[in-house]
């Protein structure tokens, strides 16, 4: 047995404002790619009463994803401090979060547009974490 048997998995945090689109999608998808070698959170600076529901919907029929089985709209306060923090896009507002993202991956918020928009948007969420846990 090595050393990284041993070793705590690293943590993925997605930030977005509100804590129910891009960032629930990213939680989701992180966890369904590469859950087994990477914790994955999503926590926003606000909260909804629920996650969108065209993400839930389409993150259902595309992956057989049920987001609300284990995921609800958080503030960052209320999830393990991350060994790296991800903003999904600071169009609707840049969340405050006490330190520097490591990243910005600058999508665009698709709340209110087409499914064709939403397909979009969480298929470069997914390239993008395919990229991040290779």
């Amino acid at each position: 047995m090595t050393l990284s048997h041993f070793e705590k998995k690293k943590s993925v945090a997605f930030i977005c404002v509100h804590n129910s689109c891009r960032s629930q999608i990213a939680e989701a998808l992180g966890r369904h790619l590469a859950g087994d070698r990477f914790d994955f959170y999503s926590a926003g600076t606000e909260t909804k009463p629920q996650i969108n529901q065209d993400a839930v919907r389409l993150m259902k029929q595309l992956y057989g994803i049920d987001m609300e089985q284990m995921q609800y709209s958080k503030t960052i306060d209320k999830i393990p401090v991350p060994d790296l923090v991800i903003s999904m896009g600071c169009e609707v507002g840049c969340p405050y979060i006490g330190r520097a993202f490591d990243a910005n991956w600058g999508l665009p918020d698709p709340t209110g547009q087409s499914d064709a928009v939403f397909k979009e948007v969480i298929r470069q969420i997914e390239e993008k974490i395919k990229a991040l846990t290779v």
